[in-house]
């Protein structure tokens, strides 16, 4: 079981894991207009952090990517800051 530096890494690991998930369902799994309705949730809510959290997320974000052997995994984390709606031109 890993162990993170801080409890927002924690966050943001489990925040991953649970959108990519919903992202990667099949209709039969999650209802598709739940899933748009999660995502389009968490790309709201990331886009009304403060320039110093998106900062700090996007930061996370590219650690988690560093460490990151699953390809598919890797390829959700590079993506995750423009397809949620923020990227670092925007902290």
């Amino acid at each position: 079981m890993p162990v993170y530096p801080s409890l927002t890494h924690a966050l943001a690991e489990a925040l991953v894991d649970v959108l990519w998930f919903v992202e990667g369902c099949e209709d039969e799994q999650i209802d598709p207009d739940d899933a748009v309705t999660v995502l389009e949730g968490v790309a709201h809510l990331v886009t009304q952090l403060s320039s110093d959290q998106r900062s700090e997320f996007i930061d996370l974000l590219s650690s988690m990517a560093a460490e990151e052997a699953d390809p598919s995994r890797l390829a959700f984390l590079e993506n995750f800051p423009e397809g949620f709606g923020f990227s670092e031109d925007d902290s």
